[in-house]
């Protein structure tokens, strides 16, 4: 298998992109997530579609379900000249398998400066809301940073990153403006991008896939008719979910659940090879065998999927090289 060339939209290496994404959200606080109000918003705004349809069928693995939700929504939202609720994903998935990848590649593809950004804002509950005693004050500036952000720029995007460690009730002051009112707190928020991302759903979707797999199914055959009722209720029994008991799941303000599938040893190759090309090597068998020999798969008895899916690959390969 030759390795992908990227083709799409040059960016760096998957290990630069996790960089990237982890020295934003720890050096972003509140007060710097906000525009500037003598600037013009939108013109930083510079949707991409054929670069991300490119780089994810290029680089994305193994998910094919994931990456044809993701492209129709934002297809669809994005030619409506007029709106009448933000865009709101929900991505679910077992760890590896993507999530961040996906989120980060709408921030590259739809914003000049991607996840640099003034109007891309990626929010962490580990770095940002670290004391759940400080609950109240979290909800008040959350709400004040939302409403000032879409002030001044109505696309927005907003990232919020392990809703599974995030306290619940916190996200519960976002209802408002993921609803079908036009305008709230004087706010037109309709064109805004909210996207949330968690773990949570990722045993139910593996044991899906193992299934399938067990009946001779192919991945493909999987669809969202089958993911969906099981993701939902995977995020109602979770007391640590975010989305635990709140209005925004009973209301169905998630436009779409967007599950992500567990990665097998070739598609784990696949984010190996990738990976050497993005660090401008050619192939090397022994490297990509080190890497898979190096990775964990599961279920013991059956061992088909990646404990951690590519998660470690950048790692791995300086590692071994």
């Amino acid at each position: 298998m030759a390795a992908a060339t990227r083709s799409c939209r040059p960016w760096g290496s998957l290990l630069g992109l996790i960089w990237l994404v982890s020295a934003a959200a720890a050096s972003w606080d509140l007060s710097s997530l906000r525009c500037n109000f003598g600037s013009f918003c939108e013109c930083d705004f510079q949707p991409d579609f054929q670069g991300l349809e490119c780089d994810l069928a290029q680089h994305l693995a193994g998910q094919h379900l994931a990456r044809s939700l993701v492209v129709k929504a934002l297809k669809a939202f994005l030619q409506d000249p007029a709106p009448t609720k933000p865009l709101v994903l929900s991505l679910h998935g077992w760890t590896g398998t993507g999530k961040s990848y996906v989120s980060s590649l709408l921030a590259h593809y739809l914003f000049r400066d991607g996840l640099r950004s003034p109007h891309v804002h990626h929010f962490s509950p580990v770095i940002h809301f670290p004391h759940p005693s400080h609950l109240e004050r979290y909800k008040k500036d959350l709400k004040s940073w939302v409403q000032g952000n879409l002030t001044v720029c109505s696309r927005s995007l907003f990232l919020f990153d392990e809703m599974d460690k995030l306290a619940p009730g916190l996200i519960e002051v976002l209802r408002p403006f993921l609803g079908s009112s036009w305008v709230v707190y004087g706010t037109n928020y309709r064109k805004a991008i909210f996207i949330f991302i968690s773990n949570t759903g990722g045993e139910q979707i593996n044991q899906v896939v193992l299934e399938a797999w067990r009946s001779r199914r192919e991945r493909e055959e999987i669809g969202l008719q089958e993911l969906g009722p099981v993701i939902s209720q995977a995020v109602l029994d979770n007391p640590h979910h975010g989305f635990w008991r709140s209005g925004i799941m009973e209301e169905h303000l998630l436009d779409v659940l967007v599950p992500f599938l567990p990665l097998q040893r070739h598609h784990v190759r696949h984010c190996v090879l990738n990976e050497l090309a993005h660090l401008g090597l050619e192939p090397r068998d022994e490297v990509v065998q080190a890497v898979l020999d190096s990775t964990i798969f599961f279920p013991e008895d059956e061992p088909l999927f990646s404990s951690n899916g590519c998660k470690m690959v950048a790692s791995r390969i300086a590692f071994f090289l």
